[in-house]
């Protein structure tokens, strides 16, 4: 696995604008490899290519997540013609997973899962990953924060459909446990509208909790992830995918390669480019000054 993060000096905020040294970036692939192991391999492929610090996955219990009710109805895709059978057709298990965290280790990239349940956060627990992540449908079922704190790991916690008294309790559970936490502003809509995504919003989440804060985004585009750095999100992450048009729910808010490759490029850069606040005259500035002046003051 790669170097760890910690979250109490990677992120540290800098003046004037809350800027982290680096970024922490991660290529969610969720359910977008369609229960194909070789498609989750060169998803993986394409986020140490473009440079992403981590890719992560999905982890459900079917039973437990969705009622009978659901499972049963008509859903027509490519596992069959109901919602349980496109559900387990989407779900990886032990062989699958068992093959990620090789091939990751090959590859040299972290990984980790969002479990949408306790029994599949108890599955996650074999592969010792270095990070958890708590979705925006978990962030209110205080029994399952309550037991992924126990883990004591540092965690991305996501804060999609919640107010701030959900946030509130959340918080308070990690941190009570010793979880050093970092807030993921984002908006539960697939994809998102740009008009929708309030950005702001991570002023205030940094304000309240004093602790860092970044950005998950379900829009189409590459900018406001890009806005989202600028304004000082210590981490982001997006949804990725070989295609927008193949099948599944997330695809269409995911980025293809080009476009993980274009918004990496910036993200990487924008660090030194905002620098420490400091004004200052470089040396080689000094030089130039000497030519364009002709006129030196009193």
């Amino acid at each position: 696995m790669t170097k760890t993060f910690d979250f109490a000096t990677d992120f540290v905020q800098t003046h004037p604008w809350p800027i982290p040294r680096r970024i922490f970036f991660i290529a969610e692939v969720g359910i977008n490899h369609n229960g194909d192991i070789e498609i989750a391999k060169q998803l993986i492929n394409q986020a140490k290519a473009a440079g992403c610090d981590a890719v992560k996955f999905q982890k459900r219990t079917i039973d437990i997540v969705y009622t009978p009710e659901l499972l049963s109805q008509k859903r027509e895709s490519p596992w069959g013609t109901t919602q349980r059978e496109q559900k387990e057709g989407l779900e990886f298990g032990e062989a699958e997973y068992d093959a990620i965290d090789a091939y990751c280790r090959q590859v040299g990239i972290d990984w980790f899962a969002s479990a949408w349940d306790i029994p599949s956060q108890h599955f996650l627990r074999r592969y010792n990953c270095n990070y958890n992540k708590v979705a925006s449908a978990m962030a209110t079922h205080l029994e399952f924060l309550r037991e992924l704190a126990s883990e004591k790991k540092p965690t991305f916690l996501s804060t999609g459909m919640c107010k701030f008294e959900d946030i509130d309790r959340a918080v308070e559970i990690l941190k009570e446990a010793g979880c050093p936490v970092i807030l993921m502003h984002t908006v539960a809509t697939y994809p998102a509208a740009d008009k929708n995504l309030n950005l702001s919003v991570m002023h205030d989440l940094r304000q309240r909790y004093g602790i860092p804060v970044g950005y998950s985004g379900h829009e189409v585009t590459v900018s406001p992830s890009i806005m989202a750095a600028v304004m000082g999100a210590a981490a982001i992450e997006r949804h990725i995918t070989l295609d927008r048009a193949m099948y599944g729910s997330d695809q269409a808010a995911s980025l293809e390669l080009s476009g993980l490759l274009n918004l990496m490029g910036v993200i990487r850069k924008i660090p030194d480019c905002v620098g420490d606040g400091v004004k200052r005259i470089l040396p080689a500035e000094e030089g130039v000054a000497k030519k364009l002046r002709y006129w030196h003051g009193a």
